[in-house]
């Protein structure tokens, strides 16, 4: 049996069943953000002969207005990134959206970065993530909590803090593109938790929400954005739990952030992957795993009951990261 938390309360549940007699899952899902060819190769070449696959984003476009934050990344107008991610893709990789570009894009960009995508790569996508505060993203912001004793004060916080306003699911706005969501792609990131076992957080698999039309299914990662996030997370103690418990993990990371140095994988970060190779583990991407999860756990449609309790327990571990963060500088 496993154990997992479920509104609140401790209860257990038969243990997850993989493919080929594994044990646990566990995939990467790589945001682009700061990622170039020089910094992310080394890590995709050691993933690879580990046997990992993951998922990656990519940005299709350039983003000629520029960008104060997430200038450091390449996109793939270049070509020499274009090329490393293909070569990714005919590997057994996936390719994930993470929107036009790194900044905010009207519908007819976000049309025209999924063009340049399918001409390009020519792989299907299945899974979007929200990037960072692109005035398109799904849901996003206050939004993100369906539950209005959540989301109602949290935009008046917002509006009192100029916090940005997402509009990709409003159709009168022209960053609107809900409706090419929806037919393009099957899961949609929500939240991510400072947890490495996601089976410890109910619903484990894909699940709907009546009030996110534009959503097919959502679902929740780990979060570890950088490596030393990863490092804290992600540890051999940690993934002998996972294992233990049958459990699953896609971690939410930027394998551009400090994964590689002077073109080195971290020592550490190394030594961990190495371990958790040799681990009866299923390794396969994002939304293969997703898909297995709709067969194994479906979500089916939160209660609002669910929907409630997943809310405010993510909001309490984004505080709480917040908190642990001011501690610690």
């Amino acid at each position: 049996m496993t154990v997992v938390e479920h509104n609140g309360r401790m209860s257990s549940r038969p243990a997850l069943q993989f493919p080929e007699g594994k044990r646990f899952a566990f995939t990467i899902l790589d945001d682009t953000d700061d990622a170039t060819v020089d910094n992310v190769r080394p890590i995709y070449s050691l993933l690879r002969s580990l046997g990992f696959r993951t998922t990656k984003t990519a940005w299709p476009l350039d983003c000629p207005e520029g960008s104060r934050k997430f200038f450091a990344a390449e996109t793939l107008q270049n070509a020499e990134y274009l090329a490393f991610v293909r070569q990714l893709v005919a590997d057994g990789f996936e390719l994930a959206f993470h929107g036009a570009t790194m900044e905010s894009s009207h519908r007819e960009r976000t049309i025209a970065g999924l063009e340049f995508i399918d001409r390009e790569i020519g792989a299907p996508m299945s899974v979007y993530c929200n990037h960072g505060q692109n005035r398109e993203n799904l849901y996003w912001g206050a939004d993100r909590y369906r539950t209005a004793m959540l989301r109602l004060p949290l935009q008046v916080a917002g509006r009192a803090l100029r916090k940005p306003t997402y509009y990709g699911h409003v159709p009168q706005s022209p960053y609107f593109w809900g409706d090419i969501a929806k037919e393009r792609f099957r899961f949609v990131r929500n939240f991510a938790f400072a947890t490495l076992n996601q089976a410890r957080i109910h619903p484990v698999g894909p699940y709907r929400l009546r009030s996110t039309p534009y959503v097919n299914y959502w679902f929740n990662t780990a979060d570890a954005p950088d490596v030393h996030a990863f490092k804290r997370l992600v540890t051999p103690e940690g993934l002998e739990a996972l294992e233990q418990e049958g459990g699953v993990c896609i971690l939410s990371t930027h394998l551009g952030k400090g994964f590689v140095r002077d073109g080195r994988v971290d020592p550490d970060v190394e030594r961990t992957l190495r371990y958790l190779a040799d681990r009866p583990g299923w390794f396969v991407p994002t939304s293969r795993l997703l898909e297995h999860l709709l067969r194994v756990a479906p979500g089916g449609e939160l209660s609002a009951r669910e929907q409630w309790a997943l809310e405010l327990r993510h909001f309490f571990d984004r505080l709480n990261n917040r908190l642990h963060r001011d501690n610690t500088k």
